[in-house]
């Protein structure tokens, strides 16, 4: 007989500004300890030595987490000007490196080509997989392999401050599966100058700012108690990006069951995925047909 996982039945969102030097893991792992919780994740992998935004899921809201990973999210970010690392980031080895610093505007004329739908190649210190090995691990063993690009949407990419001559601050909204380290990478390749990031923080992801998160000193400290409980945000946060709409207790109760169930006209076209909501409480995510939606995800609380 399989052995059930221990720990509370808990559902909904912690927020946590992660701290530099720990794991997204290690992250989810405090979290579920602190809250005695069955079962975690998170959506939106960060870097051990990036900062801000880590959303964790709650039991039943991990059924939401593809549509956070999905929603975009802004970087804060100082790119390191001159040279090149084998991480792209300041952790790494330096490869390359230039004396030419590039000007203000010579940066600005720069950003356009990383906006919109581009295409980017991942760092090969990355979790990506390469014939089922992880990037970082293939290049910890220096072995020779390439990366293929990938298609990634940057709603934005600004200039925010000039600290010096060797650094310059940018932030970038953008959209699922974003490398900050590889737009610092080819921005410095663009500009001739060479370039890695120095430091990254997400300042914002989904519904939710940087200002929200607890921080790891606040959950130590508030562990097994019930005051952290009220720390934790509602499942429904994750599916804000989501049309609402409404069902009754008997359209509740089919779509619970994985049935197509009754839902009240909404401004929803046909096809489109939404929302069931009983009393504000998420019933179940699916596709809207009319005065049915069709369940994809069901809600057991």
């Amino acid at each position: 007989m399989a052995r059930r996982k221990k720990g509370r039945d808990i559902h909904g969102w912690l927020i946590v500004d992660k701290p530099a030097g720990m794991t997204s893991t290690a992250v989810v792992n405090k979290v579920r300890w602190a809250l005695d919780a069955k079962k975690a994740g998170h959506a939106g992998t960060l870097d051990p030595d990036a900062t801000g935004v880590l959303a964790v899921a709650l039991g039943e809201a991990t059924k939401t987490v593809p549509f956070i990973t999905d929603a975009l999210k802004s970087y804060l970010f100082s790119v390191r000007l001159g040279c090149a690392t084998k991480t792209d980031d300041a952790e790494g080895e330096i490869t390359a490196s230039s004396d030419l610093r590039p000007n203000d505007e010579e940066i600005r004329a720069a950003l356009p080509s990383f906006v919109g739908d581009i295409m980017q190649v991942p760092p090969k210190f990355s979790a990506v997989k390469i014939d089922g090995e992880r990037a970082y691990k293939l290049a910890r063993e220096e072995e020779d392999f390439d990366i293929a690009a990938r298609p990634l949407y940057v709603d934005e990419l600004s200039l925010i401050e000039r600290p010096d001559a060797d650094h310059v601050v940018l932030q970038m909204v953008c959209g699922k599966g974003g490398y900050v380290r590889s737009i610092a990478r080819d921005l410095g390749e663009a500009l001739g100058c060479f370039g890695h990031v120095a430091w990254l923080r997400r300042d914002w992801s989904g519904p939710w700012d940087a200002s929200d998160g607890l921080t790891i000193e606040d959950i130590d400290r508030m562990a097994k108690a019930p005051e952290l409980d009220g720390y934790v945000r509602p499942l429904e946060e994750g599916l804000v990006d989501l049309p609402m709409m409404t069902t009754n207790d008997e359209g509740a109760a089919r779509l619970r069951n994985g049935n197509p169930g009754f839902v009240y006209p909404a401004d929803v076209e046909y096809g489109d995925e939404a929302w069931a909501s009983l009393g504000g409480q998420a019933v179940a995510v699916g596709i809207a047909r009319g005065s049915e939606l069709h369940p994809t995800r069901v809600f057991v609380r």
